[in-house]
């Protein structure tokens, strides 16, 4: 009698398998990426503040890329046009920095 269990196991087990092979059965290890909150955005011409409250969703390796992608790219644009906008004027020139021979004496 407990042959016939195993038996019909096994026939479950083979046809489980062939519907997946033959694409009966979908499968797929990498889900959707769910949402747990709006996509994270900066307003227009963001304090340095508001960097620091962005949150990220999680995924399976950490945060997800997309969200990750567009706030960088918000940030270097913001960048770009802090660096435009800086007067050159302004810049200091770097100090030169002292070596070991000037040192000694």
């Amino acid at each position: 009698m407990v042959w016939v269990f195993f038996i019909v196991v096994a026939v479950l087990l083979v046809g489980g398998f062939a519907a997946l092979v033959t694409g009966r059965i979908g499968y797929d290890p990498m889900a959707p990426a769910t949402t747990t909150q709006a996509d994270p955005v900066l307003s227009e011409h963001f304090p340095a503040s508001e960097v620091s409250t962005v949150r990220f969703d999680t995924a399976l390796r950490g945060y997800r890329m997309d969200q990750v992608d567009a706030v960088l790219d918000q940030l270097q644009a913001r960048i770009a046009e802090l660096e435009a906008a800086q007067d050159p004027r302004d810049v200091a020139a770097p100090t030169p920095r002292a070596s070991h021979d000037d040192l000694d004496g």
